[in-house]
């Protein structure tokens, strides 16, 4: 019989998991509608931000890549987004605040300002990507 804290947990596991699956997709469908000449990183590789701790990294890593490389398509299809690096300052406050979220009581406010620079961060790429299409 599951306790009450064994029962919350298997339901936060999805309620966790699932949007990250859909983010992680986002990602790569937005790689794959990148040149080939212009891919800062395979499309597939934002798969490894599921390996735990190494993710905390990778995560810099990815944002940079996917903003550079949202960068040189839009340059060679000659389109203006407007600005220098797609993405990438909201990705990049995301990477911090989550890192910041280990820090007791400042935490819990970084922890709920990376869940919003997160899902603006995922909402700029996906609207980005749009305009590959």
């Amino acid at each position: 019989m599951l306790g009450g804290s064994e029962f919350l947990i298997l339901l936060l596991i999805p309620l966790i998991i699932i949007p990250f699956v859909f983010y992680l997709i986002t990602l790569q469908n937005v790689l794959k509608k990148v040149s080939q000449e212009n891919q800062k990183m395979p499309p597939a590789n934002v798969w490894l931000l599921f390996i735990p701790l190494f993710n905390i990294g990778w995560h810099f890593v990815v944002v940079s890549r996917v903003s550079d490389s949202l960068k040189a398509e839009f340059a060679t299809r000659g389109i203006d987004v407007g600005v220098d690096r797609p993405a990438y300052g909201v990705g990049l406050a995301y990477c911090i605040l989550n890192c910041c979220s280990i820090i007791p009581f400042l935490g819990i406010l970084a922890g709920l300002g990376w869940l919003v620079c997160w899902i603006v961060f995922w909402v700029k790429i996906g609207g980005y990507g749009a305009k590959l299409n």
